[in-house]
């Protein structure tokens, strides 16, 4: 169940090739191919690609009766400039790996080397490198391919490292533990005019102005209790940047917030209502649509049991901390195919924040997370 130092360093190599070669979601093809290529020598007993786009899953089979454990990593990276100054930056200029997972992605190959020198004992192992978790459509592109059903995991793991928790400490509770949350577009429709003769038009200026504040009302209820809603105004656009013509049309955006995914129905339908009441009132036409879907995560009280049980085995530090996060993660959806749970490793309680541009993953809990992993796998496996 241990790593040699070759391994640790092979890993720490890889890991920083593809922070340097970043791809975004949905476009992930290299970095798919790097994972089969990396893994290829552990002689995995199937190989799936192409699962929602270019997700992999790699899986060694015992061949004997017995569970099978999905273990996922996300392969996608940002849409964000690298100041990190590591001399393994990116070099893709606007891309970068500000999320980590390029570490959780080594943290699988690492059980990848372990289970090619040693196959589980009874059950299966997938090893399941998701595309574009960022955008929230990689999870539920995989569950949706016709052959995941053929995986049909028992029991799903996934981690995030999390910058502010001291470092290889993990978070790990059950129930909520990442929030629902949509992306809502707004277009609202008027009648372009000259600047000079601006009531020949129909602007969307002061509906603007009026469903901004009042979309950022919505919601309610402590971040503590079911019923907690928000809506966070993101990006606002009207017209075209220049002087001399009255804007026509207008685009809000909105990010839609709830701790629970029957909570989100309602939300959403309240802000249709305040959009459609606002836009009648100034004589607009009005279009909605949604992206960027993320269920709420759950974890289930087995499945923790068995993370929990991986952790004290190993002498990993572990609480409930400041669980659940507001943040959204698509790994929520692998939860609905079976019981699922995703706890969190500190990355540092000074390390750099995610998403931020001089984020860097801590190569040093790929041994962590994969002896977490790796104990929770034979623990269950043999």
């Amino acid at each position: 169940m241990s790593l040699t130092n070759q391994d640790l360093i092979e890993l720490v190599a890889w890991r920083r090739a593809l922070h340097r070669q970043p791809e975004l979601s949905n476009e992930e093809k290299a970095t798919a191919r790097e994972v089969v290529a990396f893994l290829a020598d552990t002689k995995p007993d199937a190989v799936l690609t192409g699962l929602g786009g270019h997700g992999v899953a790699m899986i060694y089979d015992s061949g004997r009766p017995g569970s099978t454990l999905l273990f996922r990593s996300e392969l996608d990276a940002l849409p964000i400039e690298e100041l990190s100054g590591v001399p393994h930056a990116s070099q893709v200029p606007g891309k970068s790996h500000m999320c980590g997972h390029d570490g959780h992605t080594a943290i699988l190959a690492a059980l990848g080397r372990q289970f090619g020198r040693r196959q589980p004992a009874s059950g299966r192992v997938v090893l399941m490198f998701q595309p574009a978790e960022e955008t929230g459509d990689g999870a539920a592109g995989v569950v949706a391919d016709p052959r995941f059903a053929a995986i049909a995991p028992d029991f799903s793991f996934s981690l995030h490292n999390l910058p502010g928790i001291p470092f290889g400490e993990a978070r790990l509770k059950p129930g909520v533990v990442n929030c629902a949350s949509r992306g809502m577009r707004i277009v609202l429709e008027g009648k372009t005019a000259h600047s000079s003769i601006p009531e020949t038009g129909t602007s969307p200026m002061l509906a603007v102005s009026e469903l901004m504040p009042v979309l950022a009302t919505l919601g309610g209820g402590a971040f503590t209790e079911d019923d907690f809603g928000m809506v966070t105004v993101t990006h606002a656009a009207m017209g075209e940047a220049v002087f001399g013509v009255a804007p026509g049309r207008a685009e809000v955006w909105a990010t839609l917030r709830t701790r629970l995914d029957e909570r989100m129905a309602g939300l959403a339908a309240a802000a249709e209502a305040h959009v459609a009441r606002i836009a009648g009132a100034h004589g607009l036409a009005f279009a909605i649509d949604y992206h960027e879907i993320f269920v709420a995560s759950m974890n289930a009280p087995a499945a923790v049991d068995h993370l929990r049980a991986a952790m004290d085995e190993e002498g990993v530090v572990h609480g409930e901390g400041s669980l659940p996060m507001r943040a959204s993660e698509d790994f929520g959806i692998f939860g609905h195919a079976a019981p699922s749970a995703m706890f969190f490793l500190g990355a540092g309680e000074r390390h750099p924040a995610l998403h931020n541009p001089d984020y860097d993953f801590p190569d040093d809990l790929i041994a962590i997370g994969a002896r977490i992993f790796m104990r929770t796998a034979r623990n269950l496996l043999g």
